[in-house]
């Protein structure tokens, strides 16, 4: 069986790492970014989509069904960052951007696809940061959105779950990301406790080959836990 997996966010570093591994894998892959230009050259069913408009989303889930006629996974990497030097009124305004982007984007990819993966015993797959856990005055905005993130994702394990069939949703955490292009510009770096986009990828492809109950409502660490 030939699996169906949609990508939001997939024009960044992450989400073309995850499109060229789950594609060398034998999945279709249906990508989706607000950019178009960061589409170019992907092996992928590529869309311009603006997840921020839950009828967009669902009009772009839909159709990868109806052409596909199932859908085995939804990759959720849709990222941004703000921060400061400290708890001032600065964060305010990194939370209205970073709210939308990490959160709303979630709930609407989320609710599009939520049928079509508890029929068809898919994955869900969100990538947050370990700073959700352990937020600092300078990133509060940034730590309570992926918070916000990690808790929908966790009530749609809940979901899963009550269906009663093998849909997973599952929270991958890392510390932070890394990609050639950032370990070209700083050859010197260490980089320490950091994990490699092909890394991340790699984790994502074999969450198909896992069964349900090691994944629905987990946090799977792919940095050492403070």
């Amino acid at each position: 069986m030939t699996r169906v997996i949609a990508v939001a966010g997939a024009g960044g570093p992450a989400g073309r790492a995850v499109v060229r591994r789950l594609a060398a894998g034998g999945a279709v892959v249906a990508a989706a970014d607000a950019d178009a230009s960061r589409l170019d050259g992907l092996e992928a069913e590529a869309s311009v989509v603006d997840l921020l408009d839950p009828d967009a989303t669902r009009a772009w889930i839909d159709g990868i069904v109806a052409a596909h006629g199932r859908l085995d996974g939804v990759v959720h990497l849709v990222g941004g960052w703000r921060g400061g030097k400290g708890l001032t009124a600065e964060a305010l305004d990194h939370w209205a951007v970073l709210e939308p982007l990490l959160v709303r984007t979630l709930q609407h990819t989320s609710l599009a696809a939520q049928a079509s993966l508890v029929e068809s015993g898919g994955r869900f797959v969100v990538v947050s940061a370990a700073g959700a856990g352990a937020p600092t005055a300078g990133n509060a905005s940034y730590a309570a959105a992926k918070a916000a993130a990690e808790a929908w994702t966790l009530a749609l394990a809940h979901a899963f779950g009550r269906a009663d069939g093998d849909a997973a949703a599952t929270i991958l955490v890392v510390k932070a990301l890394l990609d050639d292009a950032m370990r070209a510009a700083r050859p010197d770096a260490a980089f320490d406790g950091f994990t490699h986009v092909d890394d991340l990828a790699e984790t994502i492809a074999g969450l198909w080959d896992r069964p349900s109950a090691e994944l629905n409502g987990e946090r799977l660490w792919l940095t050492p836990q403070p």
